[in-house]
């Protein structure tokens, strides 16, 4: 069976690694299903909406790879949200409340002060229409509340949690309208999900009373609702909501060098049972992919984690994947000397300059500048130079081991560890070579 899954983020600033996780579970579920992943814009809030953030969306999706079928606006949608909204008022299901959000706030402290749940207690329901007349004509708008079926338990098989159930008495009436007609989040998303033909519903652990609602709002439309899966919240990997987390986003992985496939294989398995690897090749992600391998625990999203993985996966990264990212004249040859260096594709450019130089040698004792220069002497080139030039200076110096190589490594690179010589040697040349271990030895 093929699932319709959606990713629903409001533009008002840019993705963070939280919603990336939820986008890319959604693109899974439904990759692995044959089915159709849907990007909808949640973009109602038209005073905080910003279409440079839709296109940010966009663009970072792109970067990680995750294709949505197609594309949906909320803003674009009102007239659908209005019908239902007419729908459900005739039906009895929708009615006004006239509370200032200050009288609310009062009504919360007084109900937790008797140590009752701050729900909201249903007095708009019994005004009369006089005194509703009054209210408007005292110039209060009303907001709107979707009314709660209270008579059976609200019941759910969640995809990752199992068995979920609320007592709707319970749970408030939802504000589903502003008093200045604006849509909050519930009814609108419902009516798109209908629309759309949205069957798996994938998403953060926190909207678990919102499903609850929704599920109210699917049935009194005569739509049934979709299968529901609430996944642990990341955290930071010191247990707690980071703030940190919220600012982490596709521009921060990018600065760091961060490949988009680290990304992927981290999240892919973030909160699940299955061990997080660094697995570039996305059809061996979407074959474990699995509901039931989700836990309930907190997912720990750690930076050592995604820069270990980075790292496997930038050792991994064949010539014809990078070579559009190298150096200016960085050959085959070039990357996989420099590769098993290399944590992330920013650092590439400081390895090559051992090649291109210039390089910075420093100061050699007078023993090693006197078998340095006999290095440059000794300099043969031919297949395998820094062998045979090595071979040469152990057998006419006696030196061996670190003795040996390091301060040709130092004279020849300006650093004491690094890609392989017999890799880099032949790529510096003859006469660079024996330009730096002259002066070296000068």
């Amino acid at each position: 069976m093929s699932h319709t899954t959606r990713f629903a983020p409001s533009p008002t600033g840019r993705l963070h690694v939280g919603n990336i996780r939820t986008a890319l579970h959604n693109w899974m579920l439904a990759q692995k299903a044959g089915g159709d992943f849907i990007l909808r814009i949640d973009d109602t809030d038209a005073a905080r909406s910003r279409e440079e953030y839709v296109e940010a969306i966009r663009a970072d999706l792109a970067w990680l790879g995750i294709e949505a079928t197609r594309e949906e606006r909320q803003s674009q949608r009102l007239d659908r949200y209005q019908a239902a909204f007419d729908a459900l008022r005739n039906a009895g299901r929708i009615y006004p409340a006239y509370e200032t959000s200050q009288e609310l706030e009062l009504k919360r402290k007084v109900q937790l002060g008797r140590g009752l749940p701050p729900i909201y207690d249903r007095a708009a329901l019994d005004l009369t229409e006089e005194q509703r007349a009054a209210k408007e004509a005292e110039g209060i708008a009303p907001h709107w509340r979707f009314k709660l079926d209270h008579d059976e338990a609200i019941a759910w098989e969640d995809g990752v949690r199992g068995k979920a159930s609320f007592d709707p008495a319970t749970l408030s009436d939802p504000v589903i309208r502003r008093a200045d007609g604006s849509w909050l989040y519930m009814l609108p998303s419902t009516v798109d999900d209908v629309d759309m033909g949205v069957t798996q519903v994938l998403r953060g652990e926190d909207h678990v009373s919102n499903t609850a609602v929704q599920i109210q709002m699917f049935t009194a439309m005569g739509a049934t609702p979709p299968a529901f899966a609430h996944e642990a919240l990341l955290v930071g990997k010191e247990g707690k909501l980071s703030k940190r987390l919220g600012s982490l986003g596709c521009d921060a992985f990018r600065e760091r060098g961060i490949e988009p496939e680290a990304i992927i294989a981290l999240l892919a398995r973030l909160g699940t049972s299955l061990p997080v690897e660094p697995i570039a090749d996305r059809a061996e992600l979407l074959d474990t992919f699995d509901l039931s391998t989700f836990g309930r625990a907190p997912a720990k999203f750690d930076d050592a984690d995604l820069e270990r993985v980075n790292t496997a996966i930038v050792h991994a990264m064949p010539f014809e994947a990078v070579k559009h990212r190298l150096p200016e004249g960085m050959d085959e040859a070039g990357w996989h000397a420099v590769q098993p260096n290399v944590s992330n594709m920013s650092e590439v450019g400081e390895w090559w300059r051992l090649v291109t130089g210039p390089i910075q040698q420093p100061g050699f004792s007078e023993d090693d500048r006197a078998f340095l220069a006999q290095a440059a002497d000794a300099l043969v080139w031919g297949d395998d130079p820094w062998r045979a030039l090595t071979s040469a200076l152990k057998e006419a110096t006696g030196r061996k081991g670190k003795q040996l190589f390091l301060p040709l490594r130092q004279a020849l690179t300006g650093m004491d560890h690094g890609p392989d010589m017999g890799e880099l040697l032949p790529l510096i040349g003859e006469g660079e070579a024996r330009a730096r271990l002259e002066k070296a030895g000068g």
